[in-house]
């Protein structure tokens, strides 16, 4: 159990923070995936001096196919845009998980840039950036679309689903975010920390194999756990909005710190949105010490049928069809262990599933101050493998209280509250593959390593 004083440090660290002063008027929080593909889209078109697109994948399908069209269209319009894209290594060069089309996304960058042909020296460019030596054990999982003075902040990468370009969406969270500062501050990193290290490479040309790198490999890795955004900025304050952005990789680092520091700072109320439930055990310890001090929480997770990996019983099954299950016997015996606070309605667990779409949304909310914008999914693999960023945000003053409400209001629509964990379906009721699966892991315990790599 966590002490009273973890409150006090945490207030304390929290302070130490350093933020960047910002405007009410100047964050807009976008409803939907439709309207951010538009968003993007138009800041795209408008663009005058540079864009910096940061994600886990730019996927070749037709969402992916319109947003690099305009960016080709928005440099041939002004050659002095300066383009850059950065995804992660190893996911751009490998296909779809069953996918029978093997060809890359990798292949895809160079086919257009190909065909465009501009200058070798004033081309878009797309980096591949390695984070560890292979995908499963960390990747780049940095957010933020700097265009000029303004960052457009989600989870989400660009692909038919993350953008509701066909019939299916996968949901997620949007903010507009016009901040010279921040904007530059997030440049600076991707080009000092990033883009200058020699590990990271061009996709859209000729490329090395992993295998050689791999050495290059750890070393960046162990470079980019210890850097930080770098800005002149002032210390938090209690009567002005003010943001900071924070980045994270590895057990113990700042993002993960600040995250510990905002759940032990919840008074009154703490909700927090995760696709996958898998609490590291720090947030877990203080999710349970905050009920005991009578705080109420809030945690929205995707139903399993809204997970990603999601497989309908009738379809073919794979051995990442069974991952939606860990998660949901996760949230069971979570549920099941905290089912006291559950019946006196001071743990609220809400499941989101609306028809066949999925889930991905992230974030930590406390009492009516901080609102913490990332991709980061709060469970182990983020907090040790993945490299991680996030915008904090502080509003002493409630400047944002409307905003915040409504997009509450509408992250709840497609929700139902587990008025208990029987709710939930134990593993006998599992399709019979499932079961089969999971009791292997079991025996052989093998289901701590896969919760902990997922």
């Amino acid at each position: 159990m966590l002490s009273l004083n973890k409150f006090t440090r945490a207030e304390r660290y929290l302070r130490k923070i350093s933020f960047i002063s910002q405007e009410a008027d100047q964050i807009n929080f976008i409803a939907s995936n439709a309207e951010f593909k538009q968003c993007l889209l138009t800041l795209i078109a408008q663009a005058k001096s540079r864009i910096y697109l940061t994600a886990l994948y730019f996927q070749n399908d037709e969402a992916g196919q319109e947003v690099l069209e305009a960016l080709y269209q928005a440099k041939l319009a002004r050659p002095e845009l300066e383009i850059k894209i950065l995804v992660d290594w190893h996911r751009a060069q490998r296909g779809l998980i069953g996918a029978e089309d093997q060809s890359s996304n990798a292949d895809w960058y160079a086919e257009v840039r190909r065909k465009y042909n501009l200058p070798v020296d004033n081309d878009i460019a797309f980096y591949g950036v390695p984070v560890n030596r292979r995908e499963i054990f960390g990747v780049l999982h940095l957010k933020g679309f700097i265009i000029d003075n303004t960052v457009l902040y989600s989870g989400a990468s660009i692909n038919n689903v993350y953008l509701h370009q066909l019939d299916r969406y996968r949901y997620d969270r949007y903010h507009q975010l016009a901040n010279k500062k921040l904007a530059d501050t997030f440049v600076s990193l991707i080009e000092q920390h990033i883009l200058s290290d020699e590990v990271v490479r061009r996709l859209d040309e000729e490329r090395p194999k992993t295998k050689e790198i791999r050495p290059l490999i750890k070393l960046f890795r162990k470079k980019l756990s210890q850097v930080h955004y770098d800005f002149v900025g002032q210390t938090m304050s209690d009567n002005e909005l003010m943001i900071s952005p924070l980045i994270g990789l590895g057990r113990k680092n700042r993002l993960n710190k600040t995250i510990e520091a905002l759940f032990s700072q919840a008074q009154e109320k703490l909700i927090i949105c995760t696709p996958y439930f898998n609490l590291p055990r720090s947030l877990s310890t203080r999710v349970s010490w905050l009920l005991s001090k009578g705080v109420q929480v809030e945690i929205i997770v995707g139903d399993k049928t809204a997970n990603d990996f999601y497989t309908p019983p009738e379809e073919k099954f794979t051995t990442v069809s069974a991952v939606p299950y860990l998660y949901e016997k996760n949230l069971r015996f979570f549920a099941k262990r905290l089912d006291t606070y559950i019946q006196s309605g001071q743990l609220v667990i809400r499941l989101w599933k609306h028809e066949q779409n999925t889930y991905h949304l992230k974030g930590v909310w406390v009492d009516n101050r901080y609102v913490l914008l990332t991709g980061n999914n709060l469970n182990p693999r983020a907090w040790k493998l993945d490299a991680e960023n996030a915008i904090l945000i502080s509003d002493p003053q409630e400047s944002l209280k409307e905003k915040v409400a409504n997009e509450l209001q509408q992250i709840r629509t497609h929700t139902m509250v587990l008025t208990s964990y029987n709710l939930l379906d134990k593993q006998k009721d599992y399709p019979e593959k499932v079961r089969k699966l999971l009791r292997k892991l079991g025996r052989v315990r093998l289901d701590r390593i896969v919760r902990m790599l997922l």
